[in-house]
């Protein structure tokens, strides 16, 4: 069904409803009209790395995982998974008359803002820091999900619009302050590719104002940005309670209804939560008029006709339930956890082992059997997990393990009757007496996430206090340093951590694993055994514990991320190790257009291992007008290799993201010099030292 035919159907349906049929439609869970043929409906559904909240499904690498990974078309891929698992679902449920919460095809994802500060603890859901990446695996993903068939095979919906990433604790009534120049040049490129290059089904708006504005009231963001300058014809829902917010802690309306009204009245169609209760004393009082309800409900039924929900045999529905779960989705989900892999340091080639020289291993750390460790937040519950020390077992399996905790992940989070020297002499026991030691730390999503509405020394509502472990974890992990010299470390969380400069130094190799999925803990030991060689990339910049960033409050680019940070960070953006190596040449400008410019550049494996490249495209440029980035990401793409092979790759770059942004958010042509670079990493000094080689150049003028 086309977008036109959809919106005639949801016209048709929509004139035969009363005022308070139609007003009853615009919250989550929306009853029935059995009168008219219309099921009750409940929109809300999680999916940002696989079905959340709605029993087993495929447990993918989190956002930010996937993020690392560089890869548009292994992104896409999963999506589509998990939107063929979503209807695998949805055809049962609805088999059995089950049309609960969470068992919708409307899935609140992807999570597009931009994690411009390390700290924050949503940052996990996201594609980390950058306008471009964001951009690309946004469209990726939300293509994936939605399908290119005549009908939609569930749809994703961007969030959160706009200007959003923490602080946690004061989101809900707080004012995040940005220039348009910022707005334009950062926090607003993802959200226009979403709906301009992949048509995305909704758009969420934010609980925090931004300049002043309510995101779900918003003229700025939702008729001016949103549906006149992007033309966006899905629908807009308001985070969880948002609308509440306005009134509550916003103090943009006197009362509920008058939320109710102004945020029904700007262009908010759908309510997540109740305050659309009060719609009716809304209308009862003139706030409202049947035209602001009967837009909006067009809206939403437009969408549910795009699902196929009103067809006589129903879209999808030969989508069997054994989809789901299945063994063709568990391993694309290894494949994705051993893409997402960050190999931060690997000391002389330590790795990979040959795991028989190995004959006692010790696996220790508060996250060495832990399946929060493996899923982080918005999560659905896989049918089998494979934890950090059960994938040593299976990979070593002629080596005596030990495995132990170690130490609690921070100090609030312990049981009642586990003193912490008991845990950490227990670690020490552990690692004193093997020949290699895993350590295992990190964070989960009990300490990591959103809102969490506790503090503790490490962290407050989710977002951390520092860019260091929780002082528990860093008591262990200098005390292991005394005891091992064969010392791997691998962390689990959805953020940037600095293990001390201790730790950093002794460890013979360290892996930054994110939350890489159900079967993340057999990912790190084939990594670790060289059964494949790592190729994730860092997707935010990793800064010193001891330097200090803005505050999270301070919505300012200035001093954040690689783009424009002015010190240099402890590991790049970008960055990431391999086993083997790649080698750059005969970069070169292909065409050069109104809009795209194509490159090519020859990559070849020098090293002896086969391997994956994700090759990078970087932008320099200058204006006398404005402040540009130091570089700015244009292109990506990646390219399998084996030994000795060599594949000349193309990749076309959007002028989209090789324009500066002047301070009124206008996109320009640069008045000065531009200069692209292509590499495995980012053309900065330190990735330089880090990998040993340079990128290439061209210059455009």
């Amino acid at each position: 069904m086309n977008l036109e035919k959809a919106q005639q159907k949801a016209k048709e349906l929509v004139s035969q409803m009363t005022a308070e049929e139609k007003m009853s439609q615009l919250l989550f869970n929306s009853p029935a009209i059995e009168r008219l043929g219309i099921n009750e409906y409940n929109w809300w559904n999680e999916a940002s790395h696989g079905i959340a909240r709605a029993g087993v499904a495929t447990v993918f690498p989190h956002a930010i995982g996937m993020a690392a990974t560089f890869d548009k078309e292994l992104v896409n891929t999963v999506a589509d998974a998990i939107s063929t698992e979503a209807r695998a679902k949805y055809n049962k449920s609805i088999e059995f008359g089950d049309r609960d919460i969470y068992k919708g095809l409307t899935y609140w994802a992807p999570n597009i803002n931009i994690f411009r500060d390390p700290r924050w603890g949503r940052g996990q859901e996201t594609f980390g820091e950058d306008p471009y990446l964001t951009s690309q695996l946004a469209v990726s993903f939300i293509n994936g999900i939605q399908g290119d068939g005549e009908f939609y095979k569930a749809t994703a919906c961007a969030k959160h619009f706009a200007v959003h990433s923490g602080p946690e604790k004061t989101r809900h009534g707080f004012d995040a302050i940005a220039s348009k120049k910022d707005m334009y040049e950062t926090y607003l490129p993802a959200f226009e590719y979403a709906v301009k290059k992949a048509g995305v089904a909704g758009v969420m708006g934010a609980y925090n104002r931004t300049n002043g504005e309510p995101c779900c009231a918003s003229k700025t963001l939702m008729q001016d940005i949103l549906r006149k300058d992007w033309q966006f014809k899905g629908y807009y829902v308001s985070d969880c309670g948002a609308i509440r917010d306005i009134w509550e802690f916003h103090k943009f309306a006197p009362t509920m209804k008058d939320a109710a009204a102004v945020s029904l009245k700007t262009g908010c169609n759908l309510n997540c939560g109740e305050s659309y209760k009060y719609l009716i004393d809304a209308y009862e009082e003139d706030l409202i008029t049947d035209e602001d309800i009967t837009e909006a409900a067009e809206y939403l039924f437009t969408i549910r006709a795009m699902l196929g929900e009103f067809e006589e045999v129903r879209p999808y529905s030969d989508i069997g339930y054994d989809k789901l779960d299945s063994d063709e989705n568990k391993a694309l989900n290894l494949k994705a956890s051993e893409e997402t892999m960050v190999l931060l340091k690997n000391e002389n080639n330590f790795l990979p082992l040959n795991k028989n020289d190995f004959k006692k291993v010790a696996v220790v750390g508060p996250n060495s059997m832990s399946h929060l460790a493996l899923e982080g937040n918005y999560f659905g519950h896989a049918s089998e997990y494979v934890t950090l020390a059960d994938g040593v077992r299976r990979v070593f399996d002629t080596s005596k393990i030990f495995v132990a905790d170690g130490s609690h992940l921070c100090s609030e989070v312990k049981s009642s009757w586990d003193g912490f020297e008991y845990l950490y002499s227990e670690g020490m026991a552990a690692a004193s007496e093997a020949d290699l030691t895993v350590l295992c730390v990190g964070l989960d999503r009990t300490i990591e996430g959103e809102d969490t509405n506790h503090s503790n020394e490490f962290s407050s509502c989710g977002d951390k206090n520092t860019l260091y472990l929780p002082a528990t974890q860093m008591k262990l992990a200098e005390a292991i340093c005394d005891v091992t010299d064969n010392l791997i470390v691998v962390i689990t969380c959805g953020s940037a951590i600095d293990l001390g400069e201790k730790v950093r130094k002794h460890a013979k190799a360290i892996i930054h694993a994110w939350y890489p999925g159900a079967l993340g803990g057999l990912a790190v030991s084939k990594l670790i055994t060289g059964e494949y060689s790592p190729c994730g990339k860092t997707p935010l910049t990793f800064y010193y514990g001891d330097k200090e960033i803005p505050s999270m409050e301070d919505y300012r680019m200035d001093n954040r991320t690689y783009r424009y940070y002015k010190d240099e960070p402890l590991y790049p953006f970008g960055f990431g190790l391999s086993y083997t190596s790649f080698a750059y040449s005969d970069f070169k400008v292909l065409s050069n257009d109104d809009e795209f410019i194509k490159v090519s550049v020859d990559v070849k494996n020098t090293g002896d291992f086969d391997g994956k490249e994700k090759v990078q495209v970087y932008a320099q440029f200058t204006d006398s007008r404005t402040t540009t980035p130091a570089y700015q990401l244009c292109g990506i793409s990646s390219v399998d290799l084996k030994k000795g092979e060599s594949k000349t790759i193309e990749i076309e770059l959007d002028k989209y993201f090789i324009k500066a942004v002047l301070e009124d958010g206008t996109r320009v042509e640069p008045d000065g010099k531009i200069t692209l670079y292509v590499g495995g990493h980012q053309p900065d000094e330190l990735s330089d030292r880090l990998t040993g080689y340079s990128c290439l150049f061209a210059t455009l003028k």
